[in-house]
């Protein structure tokens, strides 16, 4: 069976334009964007591109934050803003040390500022430059997150001014690494079946990164590994949702004084409305793109929905193999939308066709798919009503559209459609339960199935005969498959 599959499901994102406009109202990016219309010759900045001190009120003052000067968050925010826009090219700002004076005077303390290439973008660029800018704008706030905390960053800073960051208990890659893991993990749990899209508790989120998978009870030290990554998260998160990356509940504050012994196990369901108090995160859409943007840059395969929809049959029904149900049905009907209905049918079948090891599971999705299209699929399917590998499959899709004037099938198309059917299902889901029921059903119904089954001219005809042997739980029949399995392989 093939072994390239996609690590992760697919995504549903909304359209660029839905998501450029989510960019556009994310908090940071939008005080970012006043800033740099806000800013002129006027505005002075410092060696690093920082604002200066003095011109930090009145741009808290333009986004609105005056109010909060009193406790020094507006300016706070407001030198976050102004660095967002420093670094997306929003502003340009001259190094002071070019800005010579004239006559070789000294040159100016401070450098000059002045409008941006990619202020342009957000009046005349298309969502996707939108978008590009707002990861741009992502991966300053990543960087941002995955500095020394203040408290660590002053108490390195040695006499001279210069920040000495082997003092600090600090690896850059590390932490980088840690948060995209993180960023993973809620990503791999937003999409998972039946995950819906609520939010995710951080003591799940910070154990899935720490507690061993075949960990039964967390040891003391690794609980408070789990109690070290939760309070950085929070910090984390409090960054990042600015950038509309997540919507997040943070840690509440009365527990950051609380013993720690009182900290929850993260490997054990807890109550709710405990763990609501230990911080709650859920990726916003945007957040989805985002991170699977950073996936794709790093070569991850992460498939989203709509992926397909130019591309010919053949790499439909291999792409949609492993997918989740409704994602496999949501792609299968956007690639039907822009074709017409009998001529989707036939590209389907055709693409349906062969004898590598992911044929069978495509003759499976094709008849899923062929029942999207519906009665206008009619008559592309009863073209190959005599087809070896394809006649089967048209019956089976005729009877359940209920059509008439359907010809039986012969014996051996019967048992060929048996093991090619069970071959898709080995390949999709492995051997559950289901399985095991389609195996003793159809032992069941046909006396001396295995005698004639391992006769069939199918590639996977041993490999299925083998896999009945272990699903079906009468020992003699089990026996018999096994046997039949063997006589299929010195066959062959």
């Amino acid at each position: 069976m093939p072994g390239d599959r996609p690590t992760l499901p697919p995504v549903r994102l909304p359209s660029e334009a839905e998501l450029a406009r989510d960019a556009l109202a994310a908090p940071l990016l939008a005080r970012a964007v006043r800033l740099a219309r806000w800013a002129g010759p006027a505005t002075r900045v410092g060696p690093g591109g920082e604002l200066a001190d003095e011109q930090l009120p009145a741009a808290a003052e333009v986004l609105g934050l005056g109010d909060e000067l009193s406790e020094g968050d507006g300016e706070a925010y407001a030198s976050e803003a102004w660095r967002v826009a420093v670094d997306t090219g929003l502003v340009e700002v001259d190094d002071p040390d070019e800005n010579g004076g004239p006559d070789g005077a000294e040159p100016d303390a401070e450098g000059h500022v002045t409008t941006g290439e990619q202020l342009g973008v957000l009046t005349s660029g298309s969502p996707q430059d939108i978008l590009s800018l707002w990861l741009d704008a992502l991966d300053v706030v990543f960087a941002d997150a995955t500095a020394p905390v203040l408290d660590d960053l002053a108490a390195a800073i040695g006499d001279d001014g210069e920040i000495d960051l082997d003092s600090l208990d600090w690896d850059p890659e590390l932490e980088a690494e840690f948060l995209e893991g993180v960023l993973g993990n809620l990503y791999l749990l937003t999409l998972a079946e039946g995950g819906g899209e609520g939010p995710v508790p951080l003591p799940v989120l910070a154990a899935s990164m720490i507690v061993p998978e075949d960990m039964g009870e967390p040891t003391d030290d690794i609980l408070e590994q789990v109690s070290e990554a939760m309070m950085r998260l929070d910090d984390q998160f409090r960054l990042l949702e600015p950038i509309g990356l997540v919507s997040y509940v943070p840690v509440d504050e009365a527990l950051m004084v609380e013993d720690a012994e009182d900290a929850p196990d993260a490997s054990l369901p807890v109550d709710e409305e405990d763990v609501t108090r230990y911080g709650m995160v859920r990726l916003t859409p945007l957040g989805l793109y985002g991170i699977r943007s950073r996936m794709l840059e790093a070569g991850v395969d992460a498939p989203a929905v709509g992926d397909l929809a130019d591309k010919d049959a053949h790499a439909l029904l291999d792409g949609v193999a492993h997918f989740p149900e409704l994602s496999a049905r949501a792609e299968t009907e956007q690639w039907l939308s822009s074709r017409a209905p009998a001529d989707a049918a036939r590209e389907l079948l055709a693409a349906a066709r062969g004898t590598d090891p992911g044929a069978p599971l495509r003759r499976l999705h094709c008849q899923q798919a062929l029942s999207l299209v519906g009665e206008e699929a009619e008559s592309a399917v009863r073209e190959v009503l005599d087809d070896a590998e394809l006649g089967g499959l048209a019956r089976v899709w005729l009877a359940e559209l209920g059509a008439g004037d359907v010809p039986p099938p012969p014996e051996s198309m019967i048992f060929w459609l048996a093991i090619d059917t069970i071959a898709a299902q080995l390949d999709a889901e492995g051997e559950p339960d289901e399985l095991q029921e389609l195996v003793e059903g159809l032992v069941g119904q046909h006396s001396g199935f295995f005698e004639a089954a391992w006769r069939v001219e199918h590639p996977a005809t041993a490999e299925v005969l083998e896999a009945m042997g272990r699903l079906h739980r009468d020992r003699t029949a089990s026996k018999d498959a096994r046997k039949a399995a063997f006589k299929a392989r010195s066959r062959a």
